[in-house]
């Protein structure tokens, strides 16, 4: 099913905690969408908010401190009056490009099997 390396114990373990570090990163389902929502430009909280439909404030601010922790984000305070506050997406936060086209593409491949599979069961039940 998977292709199997030969690997080491070691080289297994490290493997392992690589695929834990990323997971840890970018868990949860709004990391992603905020990232993709920042790839046309910088944005407002608001506006990044209504971007990202259906997510909290509360739940945009940790997603924002925890993506700008690890440099995908960042914030600017502009000093105007009122107070501007902008978030961007960093030039490292460009690694996640091809990961993110892969999880696209695996999304939408799963999407169309999931439906033909519930397609079928309709149509065997009908």
């Amino acid at each position: 099913m998977f292709k199997k390396q030969q690997l080491t114990k070691t080289e297994c373990s490290q493997s392992m905690q690589a695929i834990k570090d990323a997971l840890q990163v970018l868990s949860g389902k709004w990391k992603l969408p905020i990232i993709l929502a920042l790839s046309d430009g910088p944005l407002r909280f608001k506006e990044l908010q209504r971007a990202v439909n259906n997510i909290t404030p509360k739940i945009l601010s940790k997603e924002l401190k925890e993506l700008e922790l690890n440099e995908f984000v960042e914030r600017t305070v502009h000093a105007t009056s009122p107070v501007t506050v902008e978030y961007n997406l960093t030039p490292y936060s460009g690694t996640l490009e091809k990961l993110i086209a892969e999880l696209q593409s695996w999304g939408l491949q799963h999407r169309q099997y999931i439906f033909s599979k519930s397609k079928m069961r309709k149509a065997v039940e009908a």
